[in-house]
C-alpha cells in the first residue's frame, strides 16, 4: 500500500513538473519578437472607446457562421487527408523589376505590381506605398512552415524610398517583422519641415507633406507590434474605419473588412483589421484585405468610388461557411470588385502560400471565369508585372504554362 501510494506521489509531481516546465516553455516562446506586443495604456484606451471592440477583443458588424460537426469534419479532412494540388508543380514566372524603372513616380499616374500574395508597390500621383510587405520565405514567426512559392520580383533593398507602408491586419503572411525591421531603417534622403498630422476624421481630410521617413499606416493595435520591433512611435499612424490620413495630396482612409486578427494563443482579435481606400488628386485604389463578402464593399463604393483599380482578395477560402465569412470566395470577391465600382479589379491573396484546401492555382481560374460572366475587367498580371491604371493591359492564363 505505501508503495502504491509513493508510486502515485511520485507521478503527480511529475505530472506537476512537467505542465510546469510546458507552461513556462510556452510563456518563453510567446514572449519572442515575432509574436508582437500587446495593447496597453492609450491604445487599449481607444480600443475600448471603439463601437466594434467587446468584451477585450475586436468584432465584426455582423455575426459569425457557427462551426458544425461537418465543418469540423471538413477540416479535419482537408489537413490531413486533401489530395489537392496545393503547390504548383513548375516554377512561378516572375517578373524582375528593374530599380530604375522605379525612380520617378508618375503624377498624376497610378501604376502597380504584384510581390506576391497580398504584398503590392502602388505608386499613386506621385506618392509610393507598399501594401501588406511580405519579403520573407515563410509565413510563420520561425523559418519553417508556409512557405512561399516563388521570389519577390525586386530585392527590398533595391526599393526607392517608400512613403508609407499600409498593413490591413497582423497575420503572418500580411505583417512580416524583417520587412518591417528593414523599411523601419530606411529614409527618405530630403527633410521637411512639416509631419503628417494625426489622424482626422474621414469628413476632414487635411493636408500633409511627404515626410522624411516612411510612415506606417495600420489599424488600431498594430503599433504595439511594430513599436516592440523598433519602428519609433513618431512613424506609426493607428487608424480606426472611417478615420484618414493625408500624406503628400492622396488620403488614406481605413474602411471596413470582414475578417479577425491575432499572432499567438490568447490574442485573438486583440488588433483591428480594416481595408484600405486611397485617393490621390486624379486616381484612386481600393485594398479588400482579407474579408468574407457583407455590404460594406456597396457602401464603400457608394462613398468613395468609383475605382480605377481593386485590389481584391480572391484565394484562401473554404471549406464551410465560417471560413468564407472571414475569406471570401472568387466569385464573392469578383461581386465585392463590382460592388466597390472598381474600373479594374486585381486579384491577389493566391499563387504565393499554401495557406487553403484547393488547388493552387483554382482562384485565379474561377476568378477570370465570373468576371467574365459578369462583364468585370480583370487584369492578371505576372509577379512583378507592372498594371498601368490609365494604359490597357494585356492579362494572359500564364498559370496555365505552370506545369
Amino acid at each position: 500500500m505505501k508503495s502504491t501510494r509513493r508510486a502515485w506521489r511520485i507521478a503527480a509531481i511529475t505530472v506537476i513538473v512537467l505542465v510546469a516546465v510546458l507552461a513556462i516553455a510556452t510563456s518563453l516562446v510567446l514572449s519572442l519578437l515575432p509574436f508582437g506586443g500587446e495593447l496597453a495604456g492609450e491604445r487599449l484606451a481607444r480600443a475600448r472607446a471603439n463601437p466594434h471592440f467587446r468584451d477585450g477583443k475586436f468584432v465584426n458588424p455582423l455575426p459569425p457562421a457557427s462551426y458544425t460537426w461537418a465543418d469540423a469534419r471538413a477540416l479535419f479532412v482537408g489537413q490531413f487527408f486533401g489530395d489537392e494540388v496545393r503547390e504548383p508543380p513548375g516554377a512561378i514566372p516572375v517578373v524582375a523589376v528593374s530599380p530604375a524603372a522605379l525612380q520617378n513616380p508618375p503624377n498624376p499616374g497610378l501604376r502597380a505590381f504584384w510581390i506576391g500574395h497580398a504584398s503590392l508597390y502602388v505608386e499613386i500621383d506621385g506618392v509610393r506605398l507598399l501594401i501588406d510587405p511580405m519579403f520573407s520565405d515563410y509565413a510563420s514567426p520561425f523559418d519553417f512552415g508556409p512557405k512561399r512559392f516563388h521570389p519577390p520580383p525586386i530585392a527590398l533593398a533595391e526599393l526607392p524610398k517608400i512613403d508609407a507602408v499600409l498593413i490591413t491586419h497582423d497575420h503572418y503572411d500580411h505583417l512580416d517583422m524583417h520587412t518591417v525591421q528593414q523599411l523601419a531603417r530606411r529614409a527618405r534622403p530630403q527633410a521637411v519641415a512639416t509631419p503628417p498630422p494625426p489622424p482626422e476624421r474621414v469628413e476632414s481630410s487635411g493636408t500633409s507633406t511627404l515626410t522624411r521617413d516612411t510612415l506606417f499606416v495600420v489599424p488600431l493595435g498594430i503599433g504595439a507590434h511594430l513599436e516592440r520591433w523598433g519602428v519609433p512611435p513618431q512613424r506609426l499612424r493607428e487608424l480606426e474605419w472611417g478615420q484618414e490620413l493625408a500624406l503628400g495630396g492622396v488620403r488614406i482612409v481605413s474602411t471596413p473588412a470582414r475578417h479577425y486578427s491575432g499572432r499567438r494563443l490568447g490574442d485573438r482579435n486583440a488588433t483591428l483589421w480594416t481595408s484600405w481606400t486611397v485617393i490621390g488628386p486624379r486616381h484612386r485604389f481600393y485594398v479588400s484585405g482579407d474579408t468574407g463578402y457583407s455590404d460594406h464593399f456597396r457602401a464603400i463604393g457608394e462613398q468613395f468610388g468609383p475605382f480605377d483599380l481593386a485590389f481584391v482578395k480572391v484565394g484562401a477560402y473554404g471549406p464551410g461557411a465560417p471560413w468564407l465569412d472571414i475569406h471570401m470566395s472568387a466569385e464573392d470577391a469578383v461581386r465585392a470588385a463590382r460592388d466597390v465600382r472598381a474600373r479594374r479589379m486585381f486579384p491577389v491573396h493566391w499563387g504565393t502560400f499554401n495557406l487553403a484546401f484547393h488547388v493552387w492555382d483554382e482562384p485565379i481560374r474561377r476568378t477570370v471565369a465570373a468576371a467574365r460572366a459578369s462583364q468585370v475587367e480583370v487584369v492578371t498580371p505576372r509577379v512583378g508585372e507592372i498594371v498601368d491604371a490609365d494604359a490597357p493591359f494585356a492579362s494572359s492564363a500564364w498559370w496555365e504554362a505552370v506545369r
